[in-house]
């Protein structure tokens, strides 16, 4: 349930589902998801579930991933990337497949401590990871080409729009109850916001926990 021949077979559902991006479906092929979940779930690793990963959080269905990315990267690769929300470190290694920089922030440390470590083990030399309020953003690190918020929001702080570059483009879940994936593209004379699919995702929060 871990082989090649299962991943193949989840991009072939992915393609069903109407995922057009073959930079991403290649991505999703090359990284073996079943590391990222824990070990008595590994089974269900590409079926189209979320799965849970310790510490409340989840790690989102392949299609999910998969539609967050194909919309960020809209047929382009890009420059630098910020996520918001590790959580096991999935979607940052696929990420990491097309950006040339992933800056990836998780509030959770021991859940980022876990996820750092396998991070490392895949190479993933163009990823840096922070323990911190997501969002806040990384006003260091920025402009981003592309920002991603792997949980849901009300609304999005401006001071983490201002960190999206010209040109840039946020994808993220909004709602409470009822949640959609959003996105804001930022052109030079302000941001133009879409709703999209109806998903359900954990929410994000502010603030940071040590242990």
């Amino acid at each position: 349930m871990t082989s090649q021949r299962t991943r193949v077979r989840m991009i072939d559902r992915l393609r069903k589902q109407n995922i057009m991006d073959e930079v991403v479906l290649t991505a999703m092929n090359s990284i073996p998801r079943h590391i990222f979940v824990e070990e008595i779930l590994a089974s269900r690793a590409y079926d189209d579930v979320a799965l849970p990963i310790n510490f409340g959080q989840t790690i989102s269905s392949p299609f999910i991933v998969a539609r967050m990315s194909e919309l960020l990267r809209a047929g382009s690769d890009l420059g630098k990337i910020l996520e918001i929300g590790t959580g096991c470190g999935y979607q940052t290694a696929l990420l990491a497949q097309f950006a040339q920089e992933v800056y990836s922030m998780e509030r959770i440390g021991p859940l980022l401590a876990r996820t750092r470590t396998r991070l490392r083990e895949l190479r993933l030399n163009n990823v840096r990871l922070k323990h911190a309020d997501g969002l806040r953003g990384l006003p260091e690190a920025a402009p981003f080409d592309g920002i991603i918020m792997t949980g849901a929001t009300m609304h999005v702080p401006s001071t983490l729009l201002a960190q999206l570059a010209i040109g840039g483009r946020m994808v993220f879940p909004k709602g409470s109850q009822e949640q959609n994936l959003c996105v804001i593209e930022r052109n030079s004379d302000g941001y133009v916001e879409a709703t999209l699919d109806e998903v359900k995702f954990v929410p994000i929060l502010s603030g940071t926990i040590k242990d």
